[in-house]
């Protein structure tokens, strides 16, 4: 019979505690369902900023993606994740979008009602989304008023338009395509002014694989977003940086490394991802500090 946990047979706080963090699990309603979340809060440390956590297709907040939550929380951050409508124990067809911009919403409406707490609403905040959870992201952050966010960063983002048969940096949205090396990208949301365009994607040659997107009606909700993503920003993850008008903005293209950058990676190539997500957001909490 196998263990009961991913990490085996230890009790869920007794696993947690060995990692350095706390957790707790609620379920929130919004207005497009009912939502699993979870949160990650250090143990012996202050905490510096909240990082608000969407993971990529087929995933949820558990196991392989609780990796980047624990590592967060380690640092000194408060970090919120919800499981996507469609995934994991929150409401939907298993898998399925349907309409990405409600999606977002709804993990949205959990982490604005955690941003906006007395307990955090004085302190830096940051939307991160890795893979399909970038484009997650992206829409939470059009969808949220002025000045609620920090910072956005993406891990491996599914942000990026590409011509039909074409291949980018980062991750593509057609329903099959090839990837090439992942990166992320980390930038001042305080500063942000989207665009349209017809620039030409980034293709030099690294190493590629293929990876099947979601089928059927969710393919087609995550084209709609695209198109959304198409009408405001730029094609591949170096024009996300070089075209925005944020004055505060970095790219990280790690060649050699598939999707995504910290699970399923070595341990030498995650932690070299990871060293450079904890590099930017304690500098940016330095520059920015908490609200008085």
């Amino acid at each position: 019979m196998p263990p009961p946990n991913f990490w085996g047979d230890a009790p869920e706080e007794e696993y947690y505690t060995s990692q350095g963090v706390r957790n707790t699990q609620s379920f929130f309603e919004t207005p497009h369902g009912k939502i699993f979340t979870q949160s990650f809060l250090p143990l012996d440390r202050p905490i510096k900023a909240t990082v608000f956590m969407s993971h990529g297709y087929g995933s949820d907040t558990g196991w392989l993606f609780q990796k980047i939550c624990i590592h967060y929380a380690t640092w000194g951050y408060a970090v919120f994740a919800a499981d996507l409508l469609g995934h994991g124990r929150s409401d939907g067809l298993r898998c399925y979008l349907g309409d990405m911009e409600k999606v977002a919403s709804a993990s949205l409406a959990f982490f604005v009602s955690v941003r906006r707490s007395e307990e955090y609403k004085h302190l830096p905040a940051f939307l991160f989304g890795e893979s399909m959870g970038g484009a997650a992201t992206m829409l939470m952050y059009f969808q949220s008023e002025p000045d609620t966010w920090t910072g956005l960063i993406f891990s491996a983002p599914a942000l990026c338009r590409t011509r039909k048969h074409e291949t980018v940096k980062g991750t593509s949205i057609h329903v099959r395509t090839a990837i090439r090396a992942s990166g992320h990208v980390a930038c001042d949301a305080r500063q942000q002014k989207w665009w349209g365009g017809d620039d030409e994607g980034d293709s030099e040659g690294v190493r590629t694989h293929t990876e099947q997107l979601p089928p059927g009606d969710s393919a087609f909700s995550y084209r709609r977003t695209a198109q959304l993503m198409a009408s405001r920003a730029p094609p591949a993850p170096r024009c996300c940086t070089t075209r925005r008008r944020s004055e505060d903005k970095t790219l990280k293209i790690y060649e050699g490394m598939y999707h995504s950058l910290i699970q399923g990676e070595p341990d030498e190539n995650a932690n070299l991802v990871l060293g450079d997500m904890r590099e930017w957001i304690d500098e940016r909490v330095e520059r920015y500090g908490a609200k008085v």
